[in-house]
């Protein structure tokens, strides 16, 4: 089987992606070779590419895919030629048309989610569950604070929360983004370039400041989620989208409301093998229920991913991104 692959020699840029074909061999023993049939686009991929995590060089590039089984090897259990899978990671090289992965990394998906659908959501809806149910166990009624609602992830935690009947205060840049915060369930919206975020939290839940606040923005909103959360409450960076946070001096948590802080990663969420099967299969009802929808705003060619980075990097997509094989 021949793929067309991403390959990372050295981090950097977008430009910085190359493409190379070659042969596979067959799978080896609990391997997989996968056909793809979507490819999703994540923040984390960037942090790849420029070194914020580190990978080994010359590697791969990208965790999320869905498609199609071609192929098992000896003693894979659970999947079979035809079936249909995706994986969020941990291993990059997703940014293929196809690919030999190991089979422990795969979700067997449901006949009620297509390609599309799991490549645009499984990163993103997977983090919104255990950020919401098993990292800052929201409760009906709190008040909470997303950074970037209108993202891929943010709209995910948007819809998420107004699901189990939280106040959603959001933030966004544009009208457009506004709109669709606005459609998956935001309370409030907040215009961070023009407004000030705190201020307004703090005048939305009445000086009290929100229970929870989800920042995948890192350092430009770090003052800005101590300022807007309450007493007691719970700051939860999951991303690095401007950047790291960095040195913090925890005595400032005290300070601010003795808060809480939290850097959780999604694969730590999802290593046991019965939360694995618990957690997604509960993901994937609630899409099959039409309690959670993906917004994919905007697909490019496979190997148009540089553009995608890009445009994801310089703020101009909203909701999720596919690269098509």
């Amino acid at each position: 089987m021949r793929t067309t692959r991403a390959i990372l020699r050295a981090h950097g840029g977008p430009e910085a992606i190359e493409w190379v074909q070659e042969d596979l061999p067959d799978p080896g023993p609990g391997e997989v070779l996968l056909e793809h049939g979507a490819v999703g686009l994540n923040y984390i991929d960037t942090y790849h590419r420029r070194g914020i995590y580190p990978m080994e060089l010359p590697g791969g590039l990208g965790i999320e895919a869905a498609g199609r089984v071609l192929a098992v090897g000896e003693g894979v259990e659970g999947f079979a030629a035809g079936d249909r899978a995706a994986t969020f990671g941990p291993l990059t090289g997703a940014y293929a048309t196809h690919r030999l992965i190991a089979a422990e990394h795969l979700f067997a998906l449901p006949g009620t989610i297509d390609d599309r659908t799991a490549a645009a959501a499984i990163v993103k809806a997977f983090t919104a569950e255990f950020l919401v149910e098993r990292c800052a166990k929201v409760e009906a009624g709190w008040p909470v604070l997303v950074h970037a609602a209108a993202g891929g992830t943010g709209l995910l935690l948007v819809q998420w929360l107004k699901h189990i009947g939280a106040e959603v205060i959001g933030t966004v840049s544009t009208e457009d983004k506004a709109q669709a915060a606005r459609e998956a369930g935001a309370d409030h919206i907040i215009f961070y370039k023009r407004e000030d975020t705190a201020a307004r939290v703090r005048e939305i839940t009445g000086g009290a400041g929100v229970r929870v606040t989800f920042d995948g923005i890192g350092r430009s909103t770090w003052e800005t989620s101590l300022d807007a959360t309450g007493m007691r409450g719970l700051i939860v960076n999951y991303g690095n989208a401007d950047a790291p946070v960095g040195e913090v001096d925890v005595g400032v948590l005290a300070m601010k409301g003795s808060l809480f802080n939290t850097r959780p990663m999604l694969f730590h969420y999802y290593a046991d093998p019965e939360e694995r099967a618990r957690c997604s299969a509960r993901v994937w009802d609630l899409f099959a229920r039409g309690v959670l929808s993906v917004t994919v705003g905007q697909e490019y060619a496979l190997t148009d991913a540089a553009q995608a980075h890009a445009d994801l990097e310089s703020g101009k997509t909203t909701g999720s991104t596919l690269l098509l094989p």
